[in-house]
């Protein structure tokens, strides 16, 4: 957003006050902290929003209580007046840098309704609309993760602007596939390598400048002819790569499952690497992301002992995240969500003599588990492989509220698929599992790979591309 002067020749720039929507402090309860020298102001509407919200145990509700903590400890003890004027934010060792106030409802003679008062959202325009002509020496700008509100903020001659400040990307095509892939030789562009040897791995070493500025630890590399490397160090001097024949990776099986194309291969590599604690799988529906996840998982539990349990769950709708309508235990309740696990552990023993007989030994075997994502707070899951299916739905915080449930031992891996968001206030540049895979580029513990194709089925493979 541009800087206006007041005047062609005056020197001061106007002053911004930004103002948060509710639908930002339940993205980001840490909001009001991240807008640096500028002032906040909350509308009472939005107050009294995050307090009707505020009650469950539901996400929502957990992020309206930290953010309403939050506003608490910055307001702390401050007089009436001073609420109103502004609170200094104190940000530790750098002191105070902006403010934080409430807005009130502007009195009935001096309001100028633009829109109908009937709706929280008009409600909050239109005291906008009055605290801008008030102060025309402050360029008012509503924050809100709301398209309509923005449009309608606008339309009455306000600024309004979404809230960008997790926003690592501004475009999907910038995420990082997982890959780089080489039309021709991926020789044809080294300038000299150095292979060596160790404990049964084949490593080359490079010069850093052969190689895209754009390379990270656990990144794969492929071309035409056959080569496929994962890359295992990089520096400002070298990058170490690991060769992996293509034959070997297509071959590796995860109970009784080969993958069907290169991404599906080498995806399956890094999540059978144990050294790889945090796996992210995107790509179009039916491309196969939570049946490898899945039977990587059951390998590794049953026949390898690697971890104790398979830990299951995901985001579910709005309606549901109280979970009270449905009947029987968690994992009853949990049930209709997932039933993408049920699903691929069914298609997993399609072929067996006995196949319920096998999926529920399975499932006491692999021990499998449906949790809730409103009770995974505060939990900490041990030796645990955790599988967060439509990763797509979850904000940033949500994102990091689950990921840190991992104890000593335990795998996550995060599924999800970008062009199917169903909630209202997100996209695909502002969703959790593109803040995630983001932040963890160059992490050498974790990997991402967005798979390709639809090996579904030719149907499947069929809509994907036309409908």
């Amino acid at each position: 957003m541009e800087d206006h002067r007041t005047d062609a020749l005056a020197t001061p720039l106007l002053k911004k006050s930004y103002i948060l929507d509710t639908n930002v402090l339940i993205h980001d309860p840490n909001a009001v902290l991240n807008f640096e020298e500028h002032r906040v102001i909350l509308p009472m509407t939005v107050l009294e929003e995050l307090d009707k919200l505020k009650s469950g145990k539901s996400a929502v509700a957990a992020d309206c209580r930290a953010a309403i903590r939050l506003i608490d400890q910055v307001l702390g003890t401050a007089e009436p007046e001073q609420v109103r004027q502004g609170v200094p934010i104190r940000r530790g060792p750098e002191g105070c840098r902006g403010t934080l106030s409430v807005l009130m409802q502007a009195a009935t003679e001096d309001k100028q309704e633009y829109l109908s008062n009937e709706l929280n959202d008009n409600k909050i325009i239109n005291q906008l609309v009055v605290l801008q002509a008030r102060d025309i020496s402050s360029k008012v700008v509503l924050v809100t993760k709301d398209i309509n509100m923005r449009l309608k903020a606008r339309a009455c001659g306000l600024a309004a602007e979404d809230y960008h400040t997790d926003q690592l990307v501004s475009d999907i095509r910038q995420i990082s596939k997982g890959y780089l892939h080489y039309e021709a030789s991926f020789w044809h562009q080294v300038s000299a390598v150095e292979t060596q040897q160790r404990l049964g791995q084949t490593l080359h070493f490079l010069a850093r400048q052969d190689l895209p500025a754009a390379l990270y630890v656990n990144q794969f590399i492929s071309d035409e002819e056959g080569f496929v490397a994962r890359v295992r160090e990089v520096d400002q001097e070298k990058v170490v790569l690991e060769d992996l024949p293509r034959e070997r990776l297509l071959a590796a099986r995860a109970w009784g499952l080969r993958p069907r194309n290169l991404h599906q291969a080498m995806a399956l590599h890094l999540l059978q690497d144990p050294d790889v604690h945090l796996v992210s799988l995107t790509g179009p529906a039916g491309s196969g992301k939570t049946i490898l996840a899945l039977a990587a998982a059951i390998e590794m539990i049953v026949e390898t002992k690697r971890y104790n349990k398979i830990i299951a769950t995901r985001s579910t709708p709005p309606l549901a995240e109280e979970l009270g309508f449905l009947p029987g235990t968690e994992e009853e309740k949990m049930d209709p969500w997932l039933g993408a696990i049920s699903d691929n552990i069914e298609a997993l023993h399609l072929n067996d003599e006995s196949p319920s007989g096998s999926i529920d030994y399975v499932r006491s075997k692999a021990n499998i588990q449906f949790k809730a994502l409103n009770y995974i707070r505060g939990r900490s899951f041990q030796r645990a492989v955790i599988l967060i299916d439509e990763c797509q739905n979850l904000t940033p915080h949500q994102m990091k509220a689950i990921v840190t449930r991992a104890g000593e031992g335990s795998k996550v891996v995060c599924l999800g698929n970008l062009a199917q968001i169903d909630t209202p206030y997100l996209s695909p540049t502002s969703s959790g599992l593109t803040y995630m895979t983001e932040r963890f580029k160059g992490f050498r513990h974790g990997g991402h790979m967005q798979l390709e194709g639809v090996p579904r089925s030719v149907l499947a493979e069929y809509a994907e591309s036309h409908l």
